[in-house]
């Protein structure tokens, strides 16, 4: 599998988090499955986006993001990926292969830049369902044959701080041919999965697609776009200005809220990110851990469980299975699917409020619920509620 993983120029936002967590997931699934399975999570430390927010200190900037973004998933407690690729290690391969595709007649140069030619493909729009004649131009450029040709390479402008030798010229790689060969760095001409946001099958899958294919490679057999996260009305986006970094959301809710967050939403689709959703999450992950301070009780269908992930990975069923079990063993095994085996993790309660607990115990079985009901408020106060189950008491924080 092969997603696409961030821009490096900022903080990465709450949205970027999705891809990251649902190759996760799908990797922790089949292999529980019996695949083999084998995540790629690219980075793009090249990129106009970068050059535009630090001019001068480009790489310093992608340098430091990356970092951040590391940490910040790893902070997901999902683990990482098997192989996290920069765009820039590829660059000797990427000329190589631009290369191959001037020479079949699917691409040429001008002026230090290098377009692949759309009209070459008889193909292209197959996978956003788009005529060429009816798709907006990625960039405007009057040295282009065609309006929807796209960049491979791009000669160094001024003000660039970054750049690399080839046939053309000095200059860097485009975004697209970036991902086609990483991906093929890693799986060779054709894999199972690719994914990415929704936003990213126009233009950049299409134009991934587009130029493996010029090469008589299959690629991407499977293609899972998830929706995007919606912020209002809009998805969110950096460009929009209107998003929530990873860091500030689990710093404020926790990467378990999170988690249970985005288990909430069919991957297919928009989630929407509030404070109220945020919240409802939150209250789900609060009942499994009250499951879990209770009794084990046997029963649950875990074909069930099963029967939902394998039908395009339906979270939301499963959540709603998981939610039906009282059965610790069951639950957790389910849970660490999704990295919140945490939540079968029993509080202990400090020793002092244990000794409390046994004397109300004794006080009750002697009769005097007044000293009872005292030892009771006084747990309480210390921010934990005791409840009588058979055989003695459970100390369950408040």
């Amino acid at each position: 599998m092969y997603f696409c993983g961030p821009t490096v120029y900022a903080r990465a936002h709450i949205g970027n988090a999705r891809p990251f967590i649902l190759g996760m997931w799908l990797r922790s699934w089949l292999r529980l499955r019996g695949y083999e399975a084998t995540l790629v999570h690219n980075i793009t430390d090249v990129n106009d986006k970068i050059y535009e927010a630090a001019p001068g200190a480009s790489a310093d900037l992608a340098a430091r993001a990356t970092q951040w973004y590391l940490d910040d998933t790893a902070d997901l407690g999902l683990g990482m990926p098997d192989s996290l690729p920069k765009a820039t290690d590829a660059v000797p391969h990427i000329v190589t292969f631009i290369e191959k595709l001037i020479e079949g007649g699917n691409a040429y140069a001008v002026d230090g830049d290098v377009y692949f030619s759309v009209a070459s493909d008889p193909e292209y729009g197959a996978l956003s369902r788009q005529r060429v004649g009816d798709m907006e131009p990625e960039e405007t450029n009057q040295l282009k044959r065609a309006p929807q040709d796209f960049a491979l390479w791009k000669a160094t402008k001024p003000g660039e701080d970054t750049s690399w030798p080839s046939p053309w010229g000095p200059g860097r790689p485009g975004w697209h041919i970036e991902c086609s060969v990483m991906a093929e760095d890693a799986f060779g001409p054709a894999f199972e999965i690719h994914g990415g946001g929704l936003d990213l099958r126009f233009p950049h899958h299409e134009n991934e697609l587009a130029q493996s294919r010029a090469l008589g490679h299959d690629f991407a057999r499977i293609w899972t776009h998830n929706g995007m996260l919606t912020f209002g009305d809009e998805k969110m986006s950096k460009s929009l200005g209107n998003d929530v970094s990873i860091r500030n959301v689990l710093d404020t809710w926790g990467r378990e809220v999170v988690l249970l967050f985005y288990l909430t939403g069919h991957w297919r689709k928009p989630i929407e990110f509030t404070d109220d959703t945020l919240a409802q999450a939150k209250a789900q992950v609060e009942r499994f851990r009250n499951v879990f301070r209770g009794a084990s009780e046997p029963g649950g269908d875990w074909t069930a469980f099963e029967g939902a992930l394998d039908d395009d990975f339906n979270t939301p069923d499963a959540l709603a299975i998981m939610h039906g079990w009282r059965d610790h063993d069951l639950l957790r095994r389910a849970l660490a699917v999704f990295g919140l085996e945490s939540l079968a993790e029993r509080d202990e309660a400090p020793a002092e409020l244990a000794k409390l607990a046994r004397a109300r115990q004794r006080a009750r079985e002697a009769g005097d619920f007044t000293e009872a009901d005292r030892l009771r408020a006084e747990i309480a106060a210390a921010g934990w509620d005791v409840r009588d189950v058979a055989g003695g008491f459970e100390l369950i924080p408040r």
